[in-house]
């Protein structure tokens, strides 16, 4: 499968992209156990993931496709590998995350309120997707509407979540 592709010029790319808007946040998505990947092909993925500090991850298993060209492709990753590589994409990448959203812990950012539970609002960021991406749980905060823009301090991040009050 040949990725990452041009990792030095990706790397270069996100660098001068995070000094021209400290704030952005980047996403993509991976596949592992494309037929032929190599474990030296997959550590460098690791590697990868290790430098570009990527902020929100996805990663699937490689399955057939009906019509798909690479169904035809030789050396199928076998099923325990595929398990095996995904947990450990998935390890790495949760490590990154916890770094990432710890570093947030005392900074102020605004929320997007989508409902209201027993102990508080729920909410995300400007840079969450809604359902794939991690909340901002704001404790006590029951009397918000859904739909409301509301400024918070962080508190306390996991690998995915925030906990915040309301400032």
């Amino acid at each position: 499968m040949r990725r990452p592709a041009a990792t030095e010029n990706t790397l270069e790319r996100i660098e001068s992209w995070r000094k021209q808007c400290p704030d952005l946040v980047l996403r993509s998505t991976f596949i592992v156990g494309f037929p032929g990947e190599s474990e030296d092909e997959f550590e460098e993925l690791l590697d990868f993931l290790e430098r570009a500090q990527l902020d929100r991850v996805g990663c699937f298993k490689y399955s057939p496709v009906e019509g798909a060209s690479a169904n035809a492709l030789p050396d199928p990753v076998d099923e325990d590998i595929k398990e095996q590589r995904y947990q450990r994409f998935m390890q790495k990448q949760q490590e990154i995350s916890a770094q990432k959203l710890q570093r947030r812990v005392g900074q102020r950012c605004t929320v997007l309120i989508d409902e209201i539970a027993d102990e508080g609002a729920v909410g995300r960021a400007a840079s969450d997707a809604p359902d794939i991406d991690g909340l901002v749980f704001i404790d006590g905060a029951t009397h918000l509407t859904p739909g409301a823009w509301v400024d918070v301090e962080i508190e306390e991040a996991d690998e995915y979540d925030t906990w915040a009050h309301l400032v």
